[in-house]
């Protein structure tokens, strides 16, 4: 079931919130869970005793984790959670990317081995809900989080159904609680959620889909014969495109949640103001960038972060010690990035491209903890706008991997970019530059509004309402016009 459906806008969403408040107690989370295997089985239904069974496992194994004194026979139950969840992935997700490229690899050799053609279809949401049940079991096993000993609550946790498909990924210690003591009712959060929701389809379906046909059509041309500038326009509309289309499932989730008065934390703010990569990625995808840094990167680098002590920032100079870590090199704490960005690449799909998109995005990060010791950047305004100036175009260019069909398109697209002789032609539809340049013109524009104009207004002041309603009619007006399934979610592939 897709959120810009009409199936889910007017009958599931309701008929759950309805009945969400009038139930009480294990009535309410029977009809959570039900609500959620109902909606992810509207895909496919065969996939759901795989989410249900990965689930079941980790509920036990955590119990068993907890009870257990031995530091050797708790670490190796915690292994089994990681093998088993991770060999359900690797299968379904990786298995013929592998076996490709070591056939490939073997052809360049000399061998040429033959193979039996297989189909693997990739669950829905597959990579959100195993990441989701493997930081439980390692909360668990780090005792960070005692277990959950109600296996309807922890099987409601697992498929909430506004995060299950593709977040933002939820921790145990965040919605757990909230399952277990809910919130009352709240009509101020019921007016907050819809308004979320609406904003989320505007992005989606008037914004997102809009600019794919642009997208599609321009990477569906000759990439030898486009010039530096259809790259650059390329890579900023697909930018925009996955951002929108993100951001967009993303604010109907949070609002889906806040109809309930549970809380789903944000995931974007505005991640193409940030004036530097580390900032982009503390403003994109906020919740797998905080769960890559916890439960990959820091362990890489041979830290582990105890309970009570919060958050680290990963990406923090060298100079900044942790109390109480061990000191880690310079070496380790490089080879832990590109290695950890590798990873984050690979889970976003199974091609060489987005392990690329991801070691180019290490080597942005690498690349600033190496220079911002070493230059003094103006503070400030003009400070900021150099550092966006900067950082921008090195993100909108990530995505060309991200995007392109394989190695040689990318590095082709890059080519171009970086060759004066190629600023000559526009071979695009004259539409697509227009849009680049309006969407980019747009956001700085929103943005600035939101943090520095709105910020100005009394929060229940005449000006405000007057803007919000406006723009709340307007929205509404377009999504229900152009409301139609033209595409999923562009994460949903994950």
């Amino acid at each position: 079931m897709l959120f810009n459906s009409v199936t889910f806008l007017g009958l599931f969403l309701p008929i759950i919130c309805i009945l969400y408040w009038q139930l009480k107690g294990n009535a309410r989370l029977w009809l959570l869970l039900l609500g959620s295997t109902t909606f992810y089985g509207f895909w496919r239904i065969e996939f759901v005793p795989l989410m249900l069974g990965s689930a079941v496992m980790d509920y036990y194994l955590a119990l068993l984790i907890d009870r257990q004194e031995d530091p050797i026979k708790r670490k190796r139950l915690m292994q089994v959670s990681l093998v088993v969840n991770l060999g359900i992935l690797g299968f379904f997700k990786y298995f013929i990317f592998f076996r490709n490229s070591v056939f490939s690899l073997a052809e360049v050799l000399g061998f040429h081995p033959s193979f039996t053609t297989i189909n693997i279809i990739l669950p829905l949401g597959i990579s959100f809900y195993i990441f989701q049940t493997l930081s439980y079991t390692i909360d668990v096993y780090r005792r960070d989080l005692p277990p959950e000993r109600n296996m309807l609550r922890y099987l409601t946790f697992v498929t909430f159904y506004p995060h299950l498909v593709a977040g933002p990924i939820m921790r145990p210690d965040i919605l757990i609680p909230q399952l277990k003591d809910p919130a009352p009712f709240d009509g101020q959060q019921v007016r907050r959620g819809i308004e979320r929701i609406i904003a989320g389809l505007f992005l989606k379906v008037v914004l997102a889909d809009t600019i794919a046909g642009f997208v599609d059509q321009g990477f569906a041309g000759n990439i030898a014969q486009m010039s530096a500038f259809d790259a650059w326009t390329l890579a900023f509309l697909f930018g925009f495109q996955i951002y929108f289309d993100f951001a967009g499932y993303s604010s109907i989730a949070i609002g889906s949640a806040m109809i309930m008065n549970i809380y789903v934390p944000e995931n974007f703010n505005f991640p193409y103001v940030a004036t530097s990569p580390r900032e982009f990625w503390k403003r994109w995808h906020i919740s797998l960038s905080t769960w890559i840094r916890d439960y990959v990167y820091i362990p890489l680098m041979g830290r582990y972060r105890e309970p009570g002590h919060g958050a680290w920032d990963t990406l923090a100079e060298s100079s900044e010690n942790v109390p109480g870590a061990a000191k880690v090199t310079e070496g380790k704490r490089t080879r832990a990035l590109f290695s950890t960005w590798a990873i984050m690449g690979l889970w976003h799909g199974a091609n060489w491209t987005f392990v690329l998109w991801g070691v180019y995005h290490a080597a942005m990060v690498w690349a600033q903890r190496v220079i911002s010791p070493r230059i003094r950047m103006p503070g400030g305004v003009i400070g900021a706008l150099i550092g966006v100036a900067v950082t921008l175009p090195l993100m909108m260019a990530a995505w060309i991997p991200f995007r392109a069909v394989s190695l040689h398109d990318t590095f082709t697209l890059w080519s171009k970019m970086l060759d004066p002789r190629q600023y000559h032609a526009f071979g695009l539809a004259p539409n697509s530059y227009m849009m680049a340049a309006a969407l980019t013109v747009s956001m700085f524009v929103v943005w600035f509004v939101r943090d520095r104009i709105v910020p100005r207004f009394a929060p229940n002041g005449a000006p405000l309402i007057v803007a919000k309603t406006a723009y709340l009619t307007f929205a509404i007006a377009v999504v229900f016009v152009m409301l139609e399934v033209k595409s999923a979610f562009i994460y949903f592939q994950f």
